[in-house]
């Protein structure tokens, strides 16, 4: 398949593989990314693997900022909503913790992932397209601690993420040790290249996630294709996601709302005293005007972004789910409203569509 004719976007190093292998390539966030491979109803086939069995995407595209000197931990303390000082490190790994990026009134800039690599070094991975303001932020504010350093290293690594209930067992099998646990990272050699194995994904499956060199990004991918790693773009990515009623930027988080209203609450710990805590310890006290909240429609139909609520909201994400076979989303619904097993009604494209809502995460998997 042709590749689109814009020259501006950016490619990651593994552009090749998916145009051999028939990408449908999209503009994201100005990167040429692979959407499916194949014809449309590959997503669905793409998701169940991962459901299934193991799939392989590219996430190349988001950003990488690494944190390293003695005062990395008091820069991220002050950055990140979490407590990084409970990040432990030792044994042959570090931890891998989850946080908001937020501004002095609690609004988020980003959601990021942070890996402790050793005493004093960090690497925060960013969504594609805040990278380049979340690297700003970091800078900024950095100025005030003489003895942190911090490295833009978003040209240094390409990531995958290979994911599913037999994920681990194929990226073990060319690891040259036993692979970091869930919510870890640790430095392994897959296939004999240096890699930072990192135990988190995006997609409610197990799974890892894996920080190499550019140049070795085609040798991993590959192997772990011929183990029976099923490639995978975007689009079944944010199905699966969307499943198990994680975030994405730009639909459920933004500068507009806080953590709070997110259903974040839980990765913010205001008694650090991190950039907006006092907004969002505010928000916690009185309790949020508005919810997150998941649903599933029923009957026909398939709400999108920016459908409303009947009522009052807005919904923030919508697929037909693969798994479920159903219309789901989810939506920023007022606070008395987001009850599970309220109804609700969705004026998709001038159609009221009745919905309920539901407990997340949407798809469980079988006991």
């Amino acid at each position: 398949m042709a590749a689109p004719s814009s020259r501006a976007l950016r490619r990651t190093p593994l552009f090749d593989a998916h145009l051999a292998a028939g990408a449908k390539l999209v503009d994201f966030a100005g990167w040429e990314m692979p959407v499916f491979y194949g014809g449309p109803s590959a997503l669905r086939h793409e998701h169940m693997a991962v459901r299934s069995g193991c799939g392989i995407f590219d996430v190349s595209h988001m950003g990488e900022i690494e944190t390293s000197g003695p005062q990395a931990l008091e820069l991220l303390q002050l950055l990140l909503s979490n407590d990084v000082a409970k990040m432990p490190i030792g044994g042959g790994a570090g931890g891998a913790q989850y946080s908001v990026l937020c501004r002095e009134d609690g609004g988020v800039l980003d959601d990021l992932f942070t890996y402790r690599l050793d005493i004093d070094r960090y690497m925060t991975i960013t969504n594609a397209s805040n990278h380049e303001r979340d690297l700003e932020w970091f800078n900024r504010h950095a100025r005030a601690f003489p003895d942190v350093d911090v490295a833009d290293r978003i040209e240094d690594y390409a990531m995958l993420a290979v994911q599913g209930p037999l994920a681990r067992e194929i990226v073990q099998a060319i690891s040259d040790s036993p692979l970091p646990a869930r919510m870890t990272a640790a430095t392994r050699r897959l296939a004999g290249a240096e890699v930072i194995v990192c135990g988190t994904g995006y997609t409610g499956e197990e799974g890892v996630e894996l920080l190499c060199a550019t140049d070795d990004a085609s040798l991993l991918w590959d192997a772990l294709v011929r183990r029976g790693a099923t490639p995978a773009g975007l689009g079944a990515r944010d199905t699966l996601r969307l499943e198990v009623c994680f975030h994405l930027y730009g639909n459920e988080l933004s500068t507009d709302r806080g953590p709070i209203e997110a259903g974040l609450g839980w990765c913010c710990r205001e008694d650090t005293g991190f950039i907006g805590s006092d907004a969002v310890r505010a928000v916690r006290a009185a309790g949020p005007a508005e919810k997150l909240i998941a649903f599933v429609v029923e009957g026909p139909g398939i709400a999108r972004q920016g459908n409303a609520v009947i009522g009052g909201g807005e919904v923030t994400s919508g697929t037909l789910s693969p798994s479920l076979g159903t219309g789901i989303g989810m939506a920023y619904v007022p606070a008395a409203q987001a009850a599970p097993g309220t109804r609700l009604e969705l004026d998709v494209r001038g159609k009221m569509r009745p919905a309920v809502v539901k407990d997340k995460p949407l798809y469980r998997k079988a006991a």
